[in-house]
């Protein structure tokens, strides 16, 4: 089986931070040695509560990203994970709608209220109690409506983290080894 792997970061937070960094090495571990690192910048500036900042972001990055996997053969690969957070979970559940790529599974770590407006289908997520960049009570919502299993951390803000290292550690385990989980099911 041919697997291959997108990494979807969000505005600050690169593919070399813990949430994504653990989870590209997971899933390689899993077979998906095949993978893209979507780097893509925009410097709009503080874009947290202003709508019309937020949708030239995401229009922005989308086509970044769009450009980023322009040479991918989708048609190659029996299995397609998407890997993204914040403003990424969007771009990578719109990404995968536009292009018809109805097999893509998504982990969508603090995803936004507008990510379910692209509707992934198979999905986990997760969301911290403190985000202050998504209405986590909507979030919870949302994914309940969509089918999306999420898992919700007390305390933990946008990063899943909480000023506590220890529990960010907990934490960080946690959520990878559900993604260890979910990488490694398979629809036989």
């Amino acid at each position: 089986m041919s697997k291959f792997a997108a990494y979807f970061p969000g505005i600050g937070y690169h593919c070399d931070k813990p949430l994504l960094y653990y989870s590209r090495n997971i899933a390689c571990e899993s077979g998906y040695e095949t993978y893209r690192n979507i780097n893509y910048t925009y410097n709009g500036g503080n874009i947290r509560g202003n709508r019309e900042k937020m949708e030239a972001a995401y229009k922005a990055l989308f086509a970044q990203a769009e450009e980023m996997l322009a040479d991918v053969p989708w048609d190659e690969y029996d299995d397609i994970l998407f890997i993204s957070k914040s403003i990424g979970t969007a771009i990578a559940a719109a990404y995968a709608g536009k292009h018809h790529l109805t097999a893509a599974r998504h982990i969508l770590y603090t995803p936004l209220v507008e990510t379910f407006s692209f509707a992934p289908d198979c999905a986990i997520g997760f969301i911290g109690t403190a985000d202050p960049w998504s209405d986590t009570d909507e979030i919870i919502r949302l994914s309940k409506a969509r089918g999306v299993p999420l898992s919700v951390y007390e305390g933990c803000n946008h990063s899943l983290e909480c000023g506590d290292t220890l529990k960010n550690l907990d934490v960080l385990r946690d959520v990878m080894q559900k993604a260890i989980r979910f990488c490694n099911q398979t629809d036989e």
